[in-house]
C-alpha cells in the first residue's frame, strides 16, 4: 500500500480536483490521508462527502492551524503503507503516476524518488514548460536547487519517521530531502511530468522575497553557517528566477 498525505487549509476551490486525481489512479492499493489544518471554509465537508463513496479516504482534523509541516508529519504517523507519497491540495497527478513511479522504484531499488513537473495556473491553463529531472541526484546536486517537487515524491515511511518535516518559517520539504540524502546515496528521478503543479502568486513560493528567506533558513537547518547559507540561497534564487521565467513564458 501507498499512503498519500494531503495537507489542506481553506482548499475548497481545488481539493476535489486533487482528490479526483488520486481516485483516478491506475494503481489502486492506496490510502489517502487528508489533514485539514483548521480550515474555515468547506474543505472538511468536501473531503467527508468524497470519503463516503471511497473508504480509502481518511480525514484527520487539527483543531487549530499548525502549519503544513505538522500536517505532513501527522499524516506520516497515521499512515499504514510501507511507502508514503505527498500531494498538496491544489496539485494533481496524471492517472498512471503511482504505477509508473512504483515500477521505476522497483527497477532502481530507490528508497526515495520524484518525477518531472508540469505547471498550470489558477485558471487551469497549462504551461509548455516542463521541469525535467535527472535519473538520480545526490546531496551536492540537491544543494544547488530543489528539483524534488514535494507533490511528486514517494519515500519509504521509515525514512520519513526518522526525518520529520521541521516546523517554522522555512521550506520544510527541501530541508527534509537534504537530511535524507545525507543518509541515502541517491534520490531517483523519473523524467516524466506526472505531476501538475499549480502556480499561485499567493502561495509561499510565489512571494520571491519571502521564499528567499525560507530557503536561507532551510540551509541553516541543514547545518550551514550564516554566510554560506546566504551564498547558497543566492545561487538557489537565481535558479528559481530562471525557472519561473520559463514557466511563465510557456503560457
Amino acid at each position: 500500500m501507498v499512503s498519500i498525505i494531503m495537507p489542506a487549509y481553506n482548499a475548497e476551490k481545488t481539493i476535489a480536483l486533487s482528490i479526483d486525481s488520486v481516485i483516478s489512479q491506475t494503481y489502486d492499493s492506496w490510502e489517502l490521508i487528508v489533514v485539514d489544518d483548521a480550515s474555515s471554509d468547506t474543505t472538511a465537508q468536501i473531503v467527508c462527502t468524497l470519503a463516503t463513496s471511497d473508504s480509502r479516504i481518511r480525514l484527520l482534523t487539527n483543531k487549530r492551524n499548525k502549519g503544513v509541516a505538522n500536517a505532513r508529519n501527522l499524516g506520516v504517523k497515521h499512515a499504514y503503507g510501507e511507502w508514503v507519497a505527498f500531494l498538496d491540495s491544489d496539485d494533481c497527478w496524471c492517472n498512471s503516476k503511482l504505477q509508473q513511479q512504483l515500477d521505476f522504484m522497483s527497477e532502481t531499488s530507490a528508497k526515495i524518488s520524484f518525477t518531472s513537473t508540469s505547471y498550470v495556473n489558477e485558471n487551469n491553463i497549462c504551461s509548455n514548460y516542463v521541469l525535467h529531472v535527472k535519473r538520480k541526484i545526490g546531496y551536492r546536486d540537491l544543494l544547488k536547487a530543489n528539483v524534488m517537487s514535494c507533490s511528486s515524491v514517494i519515500a519509504c515511511r521509515d525514512l520519513l519517521l526518522r526525518y520529520p518535516f521541521p516546523e517554522g518559517n522555512l521550506h520544510e520539504d527541501y530541508a527534509v530531502w537534504l537530511q535524507i540524502l545525507k543518509e541515502v546515496a541517491y534520490a531517483y528521478g523519473l523524467d516524466k511530468p506526472l505531476l501538475r503543479y499549480r502556480m499561485s502568486d499567493s502561495s509561499k513560493s510565489g512571494n520571491r522575497v519571502k521564499s528567499a528567506g525560507m530557503i536561507y533558513r532551510a540551509y541553516r537547518k541543514a547545518g550551514y553557517n550564516a554566510v554560506l547559507s546566504a551564498l547558497l540561497a543566492l545561487r538557489y534564487g537565481l535558479h528559481s528566477v530562471s525557472k519561473r521565467f520559463h514557466i511563465r513564458r510557456g503560457w
